[in-house]
């Protein structure tokens, strides 16, 4: 097949996170395995316009917040009569349109919808504006065929009026021969967990902090390291200090891949207190160390840890609750070591090969089902 995958941005994107892994991962293995696929990105500082990357030919026009206007005009100047066989549109909370300006057969990748969520992050008028920009999606992309990584996120499609072939769920991967156990790096010492990812408001990390305050006043001492960067960090250094426990959180700043798989095999739980995700990568990252996820019951999160059996979810911003899930942990080195084996368990089942081959096999369904190519 001759691919073309249109996606906000590239895996080297600063701003890049697990949308970007996830193409590239997928797409990138399709090219080694004889696929043309190329990329139709937004650029950033110090960036080529033209790249080769994973073995993907590499287009960047525009940059973060002018590639939706942008890439239409690029792709008609450029790409139009490249012959792609399909385009797949990677939507990540904002589309940009594909079935619109492509003459090509859409194929909808949809990782995550923000919703009401952008509320929670987002100044109000760039909240208001993404909210906006997804209410046209069940009329833009009627009758496209989709792929998505959740069923919670081909259940939002439904709720939002989406119609057309059912969304083909075809979950993310995770590196299990990366991610590993390593029974020379022991648990921490004292209860430890660990929250990796962006630092942003709606991410729910406060309330974690909350949680860890509420345990010091009962005299029980846990501790939590936050790894990653953003806008919210100082906010949520600032709650540390104002709660009393600066001593006891810890901010990591940029984590290396390296370094993240450390954090997971010595943490007693990853913890993920987000409201909303298509999935929750880091969630199974974790578990394919052997490490338990706490998180909230949330739509994506339900789906990538097993209540009771690989984690525990709570009530999403349930402090008391969220509390409680860090004391049962602390209190049970023992529970914590079995809920880290049957992760183990779960984590295989997810590996970017398989994410690959059912990509491709869904691809090629829907070219069959195409008479005439465009």
């Amino acid at each position: 097949m001759k691919l073309l995958v249109v996606n906000w941005q590239d895996r080297l994107n600063p701003q890049s996170g697990g949308a970007e892994i996830h193409v590239h991962e997928t797409f990138g293995r399709l090219a080694a395995r004889g696929h043309e696929v190329t990329l139709l990105v937004s650029g950033f500082a110090g960036a080529p316009q033209r790249d080769r990357l994973d073995g993907m030919e590499v287009h960047r026009v525009g940059g973060r917040h002018t590639f939706g206007v942008l890439a239409p005009g690029y792709y008609r100047r450029t790409l139009a009569r490249e012959g792609f066989d399909a385009v797949v549109e990677a939507l990540n909370k904002v589309p940009v349109f594909t079935p619109q300006w492509s003459r090509t057969p859409v194929v909808l990748l949809v990782h995550h919808l923000f919703g009401a969520t952008a509320f929670r992050e987002a100044p109000l008028p760039l909240a208001s504006a993404t909210w906006l920009l997804e209410r046209p999606i069940p009329l833009a992309y009627r009758g496209v065929p989709t792929q998505v990584i959740s069923r919670s996120t081909a259940d939002d499609l439904l709720a939002r009026g989406l119609r057309g072939p059912a969304a083909r769920v075809i979950p993310p991967g995770v590196d299990v021969g990366y991610f590993t156990p390593d029974p020379a790096v022991p648990r921490a010492a004292e209860p430890t967990f660990l929250y990796l990812g962006r630092l942003r408001r709606y991410k729910g990390i406060d309330f974690v902090i909350r949680a860890v305050a509420a345990l010091k006043g009962k005299g029980i001492a846990v501790r939590l390291l936050v790894g990653g960067k953003g806008e919210f960090e100082g906010t949520l250094r600032a709650l540390a200090m104002d709660l009393g426990v600066a001593d006891r959180v810890e901010f990591l700043g940029y984590v290396s891949e390296e370094r993240k798989r450390a954090l997971f095999r010595a943490a007693w739980a990853n913890v993920f207190p987000s409201p909303k995700e298509g999935w929750g990568i880091t969630n199974v990252e974790a578990a394919a160390c052997g490490t338990p996820t706490l998180a909230s019951d949330s739509p994506g999160l339900r789906e990538s840890v097993v209540d009771g059996r690989t984690g525990i979810l709570v009530p999403h911003a349930d402090v008391p609750a969220l509390a409680a899930a860090l004391e049962r942990l602390a209190g049970s080195p023992g529970q914590v070591e079995a809920m880290g084996r049957a992760a183990r368990e779960f984590a295989e089942r997810f590996t970017w090969e398989r994410t690959a081959t059912e990509t491709e096999a869904h691809l090629h369904e829907v070219l069959a089902r195409r008479p005439e190519r465009n």
